[in-house]
């Protein structure tokens, strides 16, 4: 360094800064879980003091509802699906089969978030989690979510109303139990392992035309 000058230290905008921040809590929680996580393990991950963590997240049960409202349930949404030009995802007559296969597989590429909502399922079964409620309401919010949607099904079932609702809680158990082998065995395909799935949960002929 030349003499009379002195190094400066990098200052990051405030975005950038809150989403290391952010990141590093998805990786350590998806890790170790919320409750093997401190904010000052966020900050040692980032590289900054625990204040700077807390001026980002205020206090930790924050810092979750941050990291699982802003990064695992943001993307994969029908809105998504019916934007991607794929078969089945017009939207004024999506198939919800189509979705599902999509949903799958933007899971596939996201393992990490994938893990964070394995491991944060698990411990909300204790009643004292942040995310508790959350995942106690999760069916029902699954199904008000995604009964806003225009969905194709064959007459035989009636209506999305009548006849879907049992159709959409089993994809969902199936789903999860797919993606828990799938992160315990990186070598399983998700996608290959879901079309086995579908085939049971819409059978032919009765939805061949709605996939």
């Amino acid at each position: 360094m030349a003499e009379g000058t002195t190094s400066k230290r990098v200052r990051k905008s405030p975005e950038k800064r809150r989403a290391e921040v952010l990141d590093a809590a998805v990786q350590l929680i998806s890790e170790r879980g919320y409750n093997g996580v401190s904010i000052q393990d966020v900050a040692d991950r980032v590289g900054i003091s625990k204040q700077g963590v807390l001026r980002y997240v205020e206090n930790k049960d924050n810092m979750l509802a941050m990291v699982f409202n802003e990064y695992y349930a943001t993307t994969g949404t029908p809105e998504d699906f019916f934007s991607s030009g794929m078969p089945g995802s017009d939207s004024a007559a999506p198939h919800f089969p189509a979705y599902l296969r999509y949903l799958v597989r933007h899971n596939s590429r996201r393992r990490m978030m994938v893990q964070l909502f394995t491991v944060l399922s698990a411990e909300s079964l204790n009643p004292g989690h942040p995310l508790h409620d959350e995942f106690a309401e999760r069916m029902d919010s699954i199904w008000n979510h995604y009964s806003m949607y225009p969905w194709m099904v064959p007459p035989q079932l009636g209506s999305w109303e009548a006849g879907m609702r049992p159709v959409v809680r089993k994809s969902m158990e199936i789903m999860d139990g797919i993606q828990l082998w799938w992160l315990r065995e990186p070598e399983i395909d998700l996608y290959a392992e879901w079309a086995e799935m579908e085939n049971i949960l819409f059978p032919a002929p009765l939805w061949d035309a709605y996939r």
